[in-house]
């Protein structure tokens, strides 16, 4: 497929059944909570699925890549990241089944414009828009930081979005649980797993993945948690296998 590449892109093997990723060689580019975050989702063939602050589309690539669901949507604000994306689409010869729009999740009409989704995931801006003063323009603090979106948009949005019974996915860090918890009950999606990840056996965890249900009952399941590295400083065999090393 001729898709045209620019001069400060990448183009980056994901080592999942030859799919690739159009990325820019210095700025934003996905990390090791994006692989979490698709292999923590439980994602059928059948099911429509939505990503939320999509990016460069690192997670509709693999979500699609391991689970093959009819279709894959991503949503992000950023028009270019959206090009890069849909380019990336091209590139893979995807583009009839993972596709992304440039929109604001915080946009109502993208119930009518999109549908509702079986699954929802999401790797939302982690750092509270609060620290100073900040560029509203600059993409690295438009990602990281709760400048276009916050934690409850995102999940005002998933509410809105999610078919009946559907499931949310994010990855966030652990001192927002509580937040996360709060306003899912509060918007009526249910907590039902969570996962903690730590760098190794002797640190604090520094990434969660939480699973939420649309209307769903009361009942949390707490999974073992996840060590990045063992104690020799090489990946984990759990890590190993999540990136298809094993």
């Amino acid at each position: 497929m001729d898709v045209n590449i620019n001069i400060d892109e990448s183009i980056d093997d994901l080592q999942l059944n030859g799919l690739m990723l159009i990325q820019k060689q210095s700025g934003f580019r996905f990390g090791v909570d994006a692989v979490l975050l698709s292999d923590f989702a439980n994602v059928k063939k059948k099911h429509r699925v939505l990503d939320l602050c999509t990016g460069t589309g690192i997670v509709p690539f693999l979500l699609y890549g391991k689970y093959s669901p009819k279709e894959v949507w991503g949503v992000e604000i950023q028009e270019d990241m959206v090009e890069m994306a849909n380019r990336s689409s091209k590139l893979n010869n995807t583009d009839d089944i993972v596709r992304f729009k440039c929109a604001d999740l915080k946009d109502k009409k993208l119930v009518s414009e999109l549908g509702r989704f079986d699954v929802i995931t999401v790797n939302p801006p982690y750092k509270l828009n609060n620290a100073g003063i900040l560029n509203s323009n600059d993409k690295l603090a438009i990602a990281r930081h709760e400048i276009l979106c916050n934690l409850e948009d995102v999940i005002v949005s998933a509410r809105r979005l999610l078919a009946d019974n559907g499931r949310m996915f994010i990855v966030h860090r652990p001192e927002r649980l509580a937040d996360i918890f709060g306003l899912m009950r509060k918007y009526n999606i249910e907590p039902k797993r969570v996962k903690m990840i730590h760098p190794s056996a002797k640190k604090a965890p520094n990434i969660v993945l939480v699973e939420g249900q649309r209307d769903g009952g009361a009942f949390l399941k707490w999974e073992e948690p996840l060590y990045v590295y063992n104690e020799n400083g090489n990946y984990s065999e759990e890590i190993d296998k999540i990136y298809g090393r094993l």
